[in-house]
């Protein structure tokens, strides 16, 4: 006998909710990677049934999110060397056909937000705070993508963001010595060719910055012993 509507859709929303509340926890690095994800605990911490947990725990494995281990258990995934090239060669992609797409624009809102966050940056780099700074390479990364116009674009970018839980990663990579300084110089080549309307530049530079933070993502996890 199939569940009324009224009671499906309840299950459904509280399934989305729980799925949405664990991705940002494992993409802030509140859930570190290899943590057991356990349905009952979990259970517990939200105040609902098990149900809603299992289908939010299936959906955050289909998003490379989760690994499940067949009679072992639930866990935070974490990439290999090799998902973390193949998401930053995706990345890559995406940035840089964004940087193009924004430029080409003109003079969009977008831009200027970009300026009042590069000026943040710069502060944040003469402060020495790298906390602050990554929460605004990820402000900066994401108002590109938001001005390419893009929809589709934008929902592949998300996706592939939330895989690679850049939030956490991004200060592995900002930890390299010299690393602050070079990123935020970056910035300010990507902007100042997406000011000019240079398309093919903003794309090419845009595209050399992403492979610089993969490099020094690499290196720091090298030296972490990752």
């Amino acid at each position: 006998m199939q569940q009324p509507t009224g009671k499906r859709l309840q299950q459904t929303s509280m399934q989305a909710r729980v799925a949405e509340e664990l991705r940002q926890m494992i993409i802030s690095g509140e859930l570190p990677p290899r943590s057991s994800l356990s349905e009952m605990a979990l259970s517990e911490t939200f105040g609902v049934s098990r149900t809603p947990i299992r289908e939010a725990l299936k959906q955050l494995q289909i998003e490379g999110l989760v690994e499940v281990r067949p009679r072992v258990g639930t866990f935070v995934a974490v990439p290999s060397r090799r998902e973390l090239t193949e998401l930053f060669q995706m990345k890559e992609l995406f940035e840089g056909a964004a940087a193009r797409l924004l430029a080409f624009r003109g003079n969009v809102p977008e831009v200027d937000q970009l300026e009042a966050s590069m000026r943040a940056a710069d502060q944040a780099v003469r402060d020495g705070d790298a906390e602050r700074y990554a929460e605004l390479v990820h402000e900066f990364h994401d108002l590109i993508v938001k001005g390419a116009d893009n929809s589709k674009l934008e929902g592949h970018y998300r996706t592939l963001m939330n895989q690679l839980a850049y939030a956490r990663l991004v200060r592995t990579s900002l930890s390299r010595p010299g690393r602050l300084i070079e990123s935020d110089s970056e910035h300010h080549r990507v902007l100042s060719l997406i000011q000019a309307k240079d398309g093919d530049g903003a794309e090419r530079v845009m595209r050399e910055h992403v492979r610089a933070s993969h490099q020094a993502l690499m290196q720091g996890m090298d030296e972490r012993g990752v």
